[in-house]
């Protein structure tokens, strides 16, 4: 009994040890093409009514998506007053520039959390760096970070992104929806974390 017992608690650990990943397939498709039609197209700005949950605190204004002339993308949160949380830009060749960011809230691993949730969402890596993989009828198109990999998960005919995620080598850190496209760009984004409470929750606005 007290066997059986063990053997139970084994398998049960190795059950909760198992990689949410591990039936995923080498396969080929054309990332670029299957990306292209859920990468946003943001050729104006874009405002967002946005919340954001982080730990304790709550936040709530508008989010700017401003392109820019030299191909970058600023990405500007400030309240409804006028009040900047933070100013951050994407350049064309992937670096990342903070020009602002609240002092209460400038800490780094606020500032890195953000530059990886935006960077996801904004889908702006190359394709031709991306592996082309699949499972349980869905394609992950997938891209590596220096610590686990981003993947964007569509059905087998590349016609839904049914979500993006942000993964370690066993399971989903960060999780996004992007719905409701007008004009390849989302009405709603929402990105929610599993080990944090750390959530961004953003609907477009027409100005």
């Amino acid at each position: 009994m007290r066997c059986l017992l063990l053997n139970s608690v084994l398998l049960l650990l190795l059950a909760s040890c198992g990689s949410a990943y591990k039936g995923l397939q080498r396969t080929e498709y054309d990332a670029a093409a299957c990306l292209e039609k859920f990468r946003p197209r943001i050729d104006s700005p874009a405002l967002y009514s946005t919340q954001v949950d982080i730990l304790q605190h709550h936040l709530s204004g508008l989010l700017y998506f401003r392109p820019m002339e030299n191909g970058s993308m600023r990405v500007l949160f400030m309240s409804e007053v006028g009040m900047k949380f933070f100013d951050f830009e994407f350049t064309k060749s992937g670096d990342f520039i903070k020009h602002y960011m609240l002092p209460k809230m400038d800490k780094k691993a606020v500032v890195k959390t953000l530059r990886k949730d935006f960077d996801m969402v904004l889908m702006r890596r190359d394709p031709a760096t991306a592996e082309t993989l699949s499972m349980a009828g869905q394609r992950y198109t997938a891209f590596r970070l220096p610590k686990g990999k981003i993947y964007y998960i569509t059905d087998a005919d590349c016609s839904e992104l049914v979500r993006v995620e942000n993964g370690s080598r066993r399971k989903p850190v960060v999780e996004a929806t992007l719905r409701a496209y007008r004009n390849g760009v989302p009405d709603s984004i929402d990105i929610r974390h599993h080990a944090v409470k750390f959530n961004i929750s953003l609907q477009r606005v027409e100005k």
